[in-house]
């Protein structure tokens, strides 16, 4: 795939997948309407939101420039991406559509979200447990499972894997 098109497909995914898992629905649950919590909790939940938004525009960008693919399950990457963010923890995107989903709880003191968030979280590593991995095993072989073997799954480790 060319990056163009990888480009392309992957900024598509973008707007659906996290668009309707981190706004389209947390919007519909809350309105934007927000609470009243101490200030400093929504301050965190700012900078939750902020990082998890930067964080998965990185890995998307990753699944472009070194995976020449996309995130959809229906236009992989050629390759296995393994740098960048990749090399702390195997799932940034969903870590950071959960830091984005539960930094929205924060700041808008919407309690809602955090459920939401913790819901939202089951269902992606269910997903990554019993497609993702398996198809990952399916397509890159070895080179997965020493990945997968040395770099956690949603923890990130402190220093980077240089596989």
């Amino acid at each position: 795939m060319r990056k163009s098109a990888a480009a392309m497909g992957s900024s598509v995914f973008m707007a659906l997948a996290p668009g309707t898992v981190a706004g389209l629905v947390p919007w519909w649950l809350t309105r934007w309407q927000a609470g009243h919590w101490w200030l400093p909790v929504r301050v965190l939940g700012g900078v939750a939101l902020a990082a998890g938004a930067a964080v998965l525009v990185h890995a998307f960008v990753r699944f472009v420039t070194e995976g020449l693919g996309t995130p959809a399950p229906v236009a992989p990457t050629e390759h296995l991406v393994v740098g960048g963010l990749y090399r702390h923890v195997r799932n940034p995107m969903y870590v950071a559509v959960v830091a984005a989903i539960a930094g929205q709880g924060l700041l808008l003191a919407r309690p809602v979200l955090l459920g939401y968030a913790l819901v939202a979280g089951a269902v992606m590593a269910a997903f990554a447990r019993w497609y993702e991995e398996p198809a990952l095993l399916r397509a890159h072989g070895t080179a997965y499972e020493r990945y997968r073997g040395a770099v956690p799954g949603w923890l990130p480790r402190p220093r980077p894997w240089r596989g």
